[in-house]
């Protein structure tokens, strides 16, 4: 089972995108290798990194009886702020050098019939390797849970990125057309915590978190670059900006051409990847992550709906709940959830902004986003029956998997592999509760009839949803 889930690419042949520009070290017996797709952030294509490298495969004796997943949606032409902010004012200022022959310049030759891959027009849309990793996802859980029940509906947020990759999914996950519904969950700024974009509204939430923090190593790891191309390149003025947005053009165009010349280790060094990278895991640390003081309870109501959701003994609960959202909420439940926190071994959460500092890359974080936020990025929880699992009583156990790697819970550890019993499981959300509910409060919400409380699963009034429609249908016209 464990090959079944392996990279989109990988198991498609596709030679564009982990497999991509990757570098050796040239010592003997060396296995130094490296991949700049796998170190993008939040603009990373679909990949498994599988970080622990615990096995995604039941454990002995144990079936699934019951799972729900929270994804991220799938590869877009361009974030509107990364576009807007960084990768637009390069494109118009190479335009606009029109003096400079790149053709003589070394590792900025391509540039010389370089054309950009992205237009105002095309940012948020989702591409056609979007569509292809949303609908490989929806096959490998269908053969990941063979014995579920076809789910009835899939929710998603009511953006278009997220929508098309609900439909995508469910054309992959369905044997027969028309069976699955798509439900759309308005992405209202005065939901409460009953939304798929509960941060929108929380008032104390803020995009902007973060871009303070991230600024200072981006300008450290920057400086010598933009030294190094001004050189190369005198006139053209390179600056922070355009570096970050020449990497972003890295992780961009590979999702939209299967390739980009932005990935050329001659260009950016496997440090220099890095350190963006780290420049990233700082900004979403403080935005969405540990160093937010709301994160935890904006995700909360995620992660107690769906553990009640799983512990129901109601006959009418769905065996499979799926929901698409944006890049925001997953990681929010990560940190209700007390997922990837670098302060989980001998630390405490009021210190982990240590962890994270500023001048400096910390490489034993655990929080690393090009880990749990590529694009579909995706959280599961899963329910199994387990019997004959020897050493353990049979019963009813949980696990958490992120991108297909085992996330084990803290301080519920005590079932086959890296499950816990009910009764555990019972305790850790309880305890997750005590320390993150509140989200009006917490939020500072200003508006009338908020809740503290996700009902959306189990609520009449959101409908049935939206038939996905016939393949040939849909794909002709988009």
């Amino acid at each position: 089972m464990a090959a079944q889930h392996r990279s989109l690419s990988s198991k498609l042949g596709l030679a564009v995108l982990p497999f991509a520009l990757q570098s050796s070290a040239s010592a003997l017996y060396s296995t130094y290798n490296f991949n700049p797709l796998e170190h993008l952030g939040g603009i990373a294509p679909y990949f498994e990194p599988q970080d622990p490298p615990a096995s995604p495969d039941a454990p002995q004796g144990c079936t699934a009886s019951r799972a729900a997943y929270l994804s991220r949606h799938a590869a877009i032409y361009a974030n509107d702020f990364d576009f807007e902010e960084y990768i637009e004012p390069f494109i118009e200022k190479w335009q606009n050098k029109s003096s400079i022959d790149w053709s003589k310049i070394p590792s900025l030759n391509f540039l010389a019939d370089w054309s950009a891959p992205i237009s105002e027009a095309e940012q948020e849309l989702l591409t056609r390797v979007g569509r292809l990793e949303a609908t490989q996802l929806g096959v490998d859980m269908s053969f990941r849970y063979p014995n579920l029940r076809l789910p009835k509906r899939v929710w998603t947020s009511s953006a278009e990125r997220t929508y098309k990759s609900a439909q995508a999914f469910v054309r992959g996950y369905e044997t027969d057309d028309n069976t699955m519904n798509v439900v759309s969950i308005y992405e209202s700024k005065e939901s409460g915590a009953d939304s798929l974009t509960p941060y929108k509204g929380c008032p104390a939430y803020s995009s902007s978190a973060g871009s303070d923090e991230s600024s200072v190593y981006k300008k450290k790891f920057t400086k010598p670059l933009t030294a190094r191309f001004n050189d190369l390149a005198p006139g053209f003025n390179f600056t922070t900006d355009d570096v970050y947005g020449m990497m972003e053009l890295c992780g961009y165009e590979s999702v939209i051409r299967g390739s980009s010349p932005f990935c050329d280790l001659d260009l950016f060094s496997p440090d220099d990847w890095l350190a963006w990278e780290y420049t990233e895991d700082v900004r979403y640390h403080y935005n969405v992550g540990y160093g937010n003081e709301v994160s935890g309870a904006v995700g909360l109501p995620w992660f107690n709906a769906t553990a009640n959701l799983l512990m129901s003994e109601d006959a009418d609960a769905e065996d499979l709940y799926v929901s698409f959202t944006h890049r925001e909420l997953p990681p929010m439940v990560f940190v209700a959830m007390g997922l990837f926190n670098n302060s989980e071994f001998g630390g405490t959460e009021a210190e982990i902004n240590d962890t994270m500092p500023l001048d400096r890359i910390n490489y034993r974080r655990a929080w690393k986003s090009s880990h749990v936020l590529p694009f579909l990025s995706n959280l599961a929880i899963e329910r199994f029956n387990c019997t004959g699992s020897y050493g353990y009583d049979d019963g009813e156990y949980y696990r958490v998997l992120v991108n297909s790697a085992p996330q084990p819970l803290s301080a519920c550890t005590d079932g086959p592999g890296t499950t816990c019993s009910r009764s555990g499981f019972e305790s850790y959300v309880q305890e997750r509760v005590n320390l993150f509910s509140g989200f009006s409060e917490k939020c500072g919400v200003d508006y009338d009839n908020s809740t503290d409380v996700m009902s959306l699963y189990t609520d009449s009034s959101v409908g049935n949803g939206t038939v996905v429609g016939k393949r040939y249908e849909a794909f002709a016209s988009s």
